[in-house]
Parts: C-alpha cells; structure tokens; sequence
C-alpha cells in the first residue's frame, strides 16, 4: 500500500480538524437568522483575557506534561524520550498541532456547541455530553492507532475520559473568562505535550487521562464562581443585532 507524503497527511489532517467549524459556518444562517457570522466569531475573542487564568491553564498542563514525562522516563529504554530533535522540528509541531486541532475545532465544538447545550444543561453536563460526542468524532483514529483487541478497548476508555475531562476543565476556565483563546490554549497544550513524548501510545492516553480526570474531578468539586453548575440562570445567548428587535 502506497503511503502519502507527511505533508498531505498534514493537509488532510488540517482539513479535517476544521470540519465543524466549516459546518457550522455553512449552517449559520439556518441557525442564527439574521445575525452576522462576523460579530459572532468576534464575540468569542471580545472579553479581555485574564493572564491569572492564562498562567493557571498553563501551570497545569505543564504540571500534567512533567509527570508523564517522568512516568514514561522512568519505564524508558531509550537515551530520549523526547520526539522533536530540533528548535526547528519543535516551531513545525507546534504550529501543525495548532492548526490541525485548536483552531480548527474550537469555534463549533465550543464557541457553538457548547453555549447552546448550555442553554438546556448545566456546563457541567453539557461539557459531558459535548465531550461524548468530540471523542466519538475522534473514531477514526482509533483504528489506526495500530491497536488491537484488548488494548484497543482500553485505548478507547481511556481517550474518551481523557477528552471528556480536559472538555470539563476547559469549560470551567471558558466560564471564567469567556474568550474562546481559553479553550484553545488548553487544546493546544494537550496535543503538543502528548505528541512531544515517545512511549508506549497506550502508557501516554492512560497517563494523560487519569491526571486530567483528577483535575476534572477537582475543579468538579471546587466549582469556583459556580462555573460548572449552581447558577440559577445562564444565559449565553447573542444579543440582537442594532436594528433589530427595535
């Protein structure tokens, strides 16, 4: 079987990761009569971002990332375990991590998805219900994880609490900030730091997935400023346009 070059896998992964998005936009209109596509992308970015959130997000993903790397270090063979082997090399992951996931997926499955579950749920719930379905929308690279039998069953279980508690952590710091760059850090992070690792795939979605669960758990518990449930009224919906509604 002939393999593509890494560039069009590249390609076609960026293409995919934006397929909500694009869905979304196509359907905009049908959704949101009268309102502009426009201001509601610029909605999502218009809160100005508070860096005690930003630095938070990022100790804690920086926290998750040093405990796996020490996890897998110490059941490692291998002089490095660390993927990239240049300055160069790191920029080129970076930035493809970045396109061919956070920018790609955020604007539907957050900025979209969940502010109208919101209207129903809880964030809580809806976070869970949202992150059911982003990891069901994952099912392709399930099969092609080189897995099989038992071990594929547990890569499944274990990619799906991993996305369904790093969907709750990212609404709690969304709700606390309400710019949608929240949820792309916390996305970015999560994809970089994992691919930045080489072990065993099946050590590192564990790993990743019982530590972003305690953090879910945590903040599940904590609930600052009631960010994930016990408001008695949320309200997320777009205001209307000048000129309408008048």
């Amino acid at each position: 079987m002939m393999e593509l070059p890494k560039w069009i896998f590249d390609v076609m992964l960026c293409v995919s990761a934006w397929s909500s998005t694009f869905a979304f936009v196509l359907l905009f209109k049908k959704i949101y009569p009268g309102q502009s596509i426009i201001r509601f992308v610029k909605d999502k970015f218009n809160s100005k971002l508070k860096f005690s959130v930003i630095l938070t997000v990022v100790m804690i993903q920086a926290l998750i990332f040093l405990i796996i790397l020490f996890l897998v270090s110490k059941n490692s063979e291998v002089d490095s375990i660390i993927t990239i082997s240049s300055s160069w090399m790191l920029i080129y992951f970076f930035f493809r991590n970045l396109f061919a996931g956070p920018l790609g997926e955020e604007l539907g499955w957050r900025g979209f998805a969940q502010i109208e579950l919101q209207k129903r749920h809880t964030p809580l719930m809806a976070s869970i219900i949202i992150g059911f379905w982003w990891g069901m929308w994952h099912l392709p690279i399930w099969f092609t994880s080189g897995l099989m039998g038992l071990d594929l069953i547990k890569y499944i279980l274990f990619f799906m609490i991993a996305l369904i508690s790093i969907k709750i952590v990212m609404t709690a710091f969304y709700n606390l900030n309400k710019n949608l760059v929240i949820p792309i850090i916390i996305h970015q992070l999560f994809n970089f730091f994992i691919g930045l690792i080489d072990g065993n795939l099946l050590d590192l979605i564990m790993y990743n997935a019982i530590l972003y669960f305690v953090v879910a758990v945590f903040f599940i518990i904590i609930n600052p400023k009631n960010v994930l449930y016990g408001q008695k009224e949320t309200n997320f919906r777009l205001q209307p346009l000048k000129g309408q509604g008048d």
